[in-house]
């Protein structure tokens, strides 16, 4: 294409090597894997021959010799393996797989640091060119039997002329080095990894072009907006029908006019005039009618160009499966050799379609899900034996399309997830407290392993124990709506599933009410859609609650988490929306439900940031907007709402409605045992009690609300309480608030830090267990009722 030459044309020749050397190292790392596991197959040795050959042109174009005399002698190797002249070994493949990293590696290096990292980089380069030579030489034959001693020659028989010394090698054998950089295994074959790669031959013929992904976006905007304009065409068509009604109701007219004026008394100048408006009304009609009748006919012919343009640009966004692992084979094969373990890497579903942008997000989570299966997973291959299992561990990676939805599996069959040590570690964390620890579910206790810097691994390696990778899998899938859980069985192995969206490009919606406007909410994300009646609500602790298959609800209304105007709600029934964060449940209550779509999902602008609660925009079939509603934020913030107690009730007959003369207390802590033990204190007293989990959360909560004394700690992440006060005392509005500091500090030093800082009162927690915590709130505000 046009556009694509162009952007080829302004990259340098040392950047065409870069793109040239990339796809070919791709090439070569999957016919290596590939013959290391069918052993001087011609296919893949045919296929690395010109993958070599053609690094070793690009390089010569661009003058890096270094580059052609590894590539030339990679050549040399596989010639010599296809003739049959040596036999490829794992010790080879090693030693390729090194020069194929080191080739990749040279291809990166801007210009201007080329002529640098060369010399850097010059014993590297020769270990593995000597490396190369060597394994590309003929094994020597057996030395032949020892002849029998020569007769002696007769006289003048002249002596014969010693062998003349062998002529040098195309290639000179560097010294050896004093220290290898690319060892050699040992002489008994480690256990490996054993990758299922197709061979080259397998991989598509199709004709590709390079197309800059803006370019893509575009074309897929104007698809989206050619569905949207032939959609326009139908409601046009509408109007032409009910105009052809209205010619019809028109004609009859005309013809009760004709029956009235039969009369002889009637003037022929009238019946004349009649008749000629006859004429025009039919012919107006048979007009109005051929013209109705192309314009339905061209209205499916657009309708239905439009759906096989949009779907075509869809499948462009579209890339096999097979394309963003290409790397996994060869880091799997790695760290197995690296952790002495055995392992038969499968993948299936390679030619799978998945959407460009979610299968460059999806390396990262599958690369830590991956390292996870052989460092944490799978066993060693004696442990294994042991067990009664084969030596030989599989992780088996899956991709299919069901249900509308890109379904990803990893599992490997090693030693499962010991949920007894994930207990306790939840426990050593402090993520709760013991008694409610022993109280979670298996698939409970499964979530904890999604948390930062979460792990049961005592040791810290390079590969793993740093309780980091399987947060990042799960924010990559809140990023793109997707969901993800884990399955364990001790003894028998662990399996990941990933469930995504086909593509970011479209998505399949609920349309709702909200405030008289429409918001799309992504099916993928909804629970549960239910309508209740009013009477089936009910109210714990200022929260309104409703019953789903025996678990309780809790219920928001829409308009009050987006901060719209208040909405207009079915007398009757409420339509709610029921969402999940996978371990709590939330009914989002709408104006109505306006039934399922599919969007073509356009970014916001970039010069708004990230708004809350919103991922996106979309266009109606009328072009009118449509706002997607990011359901992960969304959640966060139903969350927020419910916590911080700032919740209004959905209905009027059963809303608590606050009493003015009921003194309000925000508490501020991050310990949910301190929060639950001074709210209750305080209700118990007849104090009205809101509270907030850190001091961010707090300071957003003054601004917004009126309370009449605010109860902190002191350590709290985001904003410590020492901060939250010096914030409070140098605003115009909340200075007055008094302040009372609760800490497990009891030196005088950080009493005098607080009150310096404009608290009112400095408590010990121990002041719960007297009236010192209680005399202290009624000494600042008073009793709960001024009444």
């Amino acid at each position: 294409m046009k556009h694509s030459e162009q952007d080829l044309s302004q990259l340098s020749m040392l950047d065409l090597f870069g793109m040239e050397v990339e796809t070919q190292s791709a090439l070569l790392n999957e016919n290596l894997l590939s013959l290391e596991n069918h052993s001087q197959s011609g296919q893949e040795l045919e296929a690395l021959m010109r993958g070599a050959h053609s690094i070793k042109g690009a390089a010569r174009i661009v003058q890096i010799e270094e580059a052609v005399q590894i590539a030339h002698r990679m050549e040399d190797y596989f010639v010599a393996a296809k003739e049959g002249q040596i036999t490829v070994s794992e010790n080879h493949i090693d030693v390729l797989l090194s020069a194929v990293d080191l080739l990749l590696s040279m291809s990166k290096v801007r210009e201007p640091e080329l002529k640098g990292w060369m010399q850097d980089h010059q014993p590297e380069i020769d270990l593995i060119g000597s490396q190369i030579q060597e394994i590309a030489s003929p094994a020597p034959p057996a030395p032949p039997a020892p002849p029998a001693p020569p007769a002696p020659p007769k006289s003048g028989t002249p002596e014969p002329e010693p062998p003349s010394p062998p002529e040098p090698q195309d290639h000179p054998v560097d010294p050896p080095p004093s220290r290898l950089l690319v060892p050699f295994p040992d002489p008994a074959p480690p256990p490996t990894v054993r990758a299922q790669s197709p061979s080259a031959s397998s991989s598509s013929g199709d004709r590709v072009v390079r197309l800059s992904a803006d370019n893509l976006n575009r074309l897929m905007g104007l698809a989206g907006e050619s569905l949207i304009e032939a959609n326009w065409l139908q409601p046009f068509a509408d109007s032409l029908l009910k105009l052809k009604k209205h010619q019809t109701e028109l004609s009859k007219i005309l013809e009760k006019l004709e029956s009235s004026l039969s009369d002889p008394q009637t003037s022929q100048l009238a019946k004349t005039h009649i008749e000629i408006a006859q004429v025009h009304q039919k012919e107006c009609l048979q007009i109005l009618t051929n013209r109705i009748n192309e314009l339905e006919l061209f209205s499916r012919r657009f309708a239905n160009l439009s759906d096989r343009l949009y779907r075509e640009v869809i499948d462009s966004h579209m890339r096999p499966f097979a394309e963003g692992i290409a790397a996994f084979p060869r880091m799997m094969r790695d760290l197995a050799k690296q952790l002495g373990k055995s392992v038969n890497f499968e993948i299936m579903g390679k030619s799978t379609k998945v959407d460009r942008d979610i299968l460059e997000k999806l390396e990262a989570p599958l690369t830590q899900i991956l390292r996870n299966a052989i460092a944490h997973g799978i066993e060693s291959p004696r442990e294994r034996i042991e067990k009664g299992k084969p030596p030989e561990g599989t992780v088996r990676l899956e991709a299919i399309h069901r249900g509308g939805m890109l379904l990803i599996t990893i599992s490997d069959d090693g030693r499962g997830i010991n949920l007894a040590e994930v207990r306790q570690q939840v426990i050593a964390n402090q993520l709760v407290n013991p008694e409610f620890a022993h109280q979670l579910t298996d698939t409970e206790l499964m979530e904890f392993l999604f948390l930062p810097s979460f792990s049961t691994v005592t040791e810290v390696t390079e590969i793993s124990g740093r309780g980091v990778g399987l947060d990042i899998a799960k924010g990559m899938m809140q990023e793109v709506g997707g969901l993800l859980r884990a399955q364990s069985e001790l003894g028998k192995g662990t399996r990941f599933h990933l469930q995504l969206p086909l593509t970011l490009s479209v998505i399949r919606t609920l349309l709702v009410e909200i405030s008289a406007e429409p918001y799309g909410v992504p099916l993928a994300r909804i629970d549960r859609i239910v309508q209740i009646k009013r009477g089936e609500l009910f109210v714990v602790e200022n929260r309104q609650y409703f019953s789903l298959n025996g678990q309780n609800v809790s219920l928001v209304s829409a308009h009050q988490v987006l901060e719209l105007e208040k909405s207009e709600l079915n007398e009757e029934l409420l339509s709610v929306i029921v969402m999940s964060d996978r371990s709590n449940y939330y009914g989002l209550v709408v104006d109505r439900f306006l039934g399922e779509r599919d969007l073509v999902v356009r970014p916001l602008d970039s010069r708004l940031g990230k708004v809350r609660d919103i991922s996106a925009a979309a266009l109606m079939e009328d072009g009118s907007p449509v706002l997607i509603i990011d359901v992960e934020d969304l959640v966060r913030s139903l969350d927020l709402l419910l916590s911080s107690g700032r919740l209004s009730q959905i209905t009027q007959d059963t809303q608590v409605k606050e009493s003015k003369h009921h003194k309000k207390i925000l508490v501020v802590d991050d310990s949910i045992t301190v929060r639950e033990m001074e709210r209750k204190l305080l209700q118990n007293k007849g104090y009205k009690v809101e509270v907030a989990v850190n001091g961010i959360d707090a300071w957003n909560a003054v601004r917004t609300g009126e309370y009449d004394l605010i109860i902190t700690d002191v350590d709290m992440p985001r904003m410590n309480g020492i901060e939250l006060v010096n914030h409070l005392k140098s605003h115009a509005k909340l200075k007055s608030t008094p302040v009372i500091i609760v800490s497990y500090k009891d030196r005088e030093e950080d009493r005098l830090l607080g009150l310096e800082a404009g608290a009112n009162y400095y408590l010990t927690k121990s002041s719960f267990h007297d009236d010192t915590f209680l005399n202290a709130v009624m000494d600042m505000i008073g009793m709960a009722d001024e009444s």
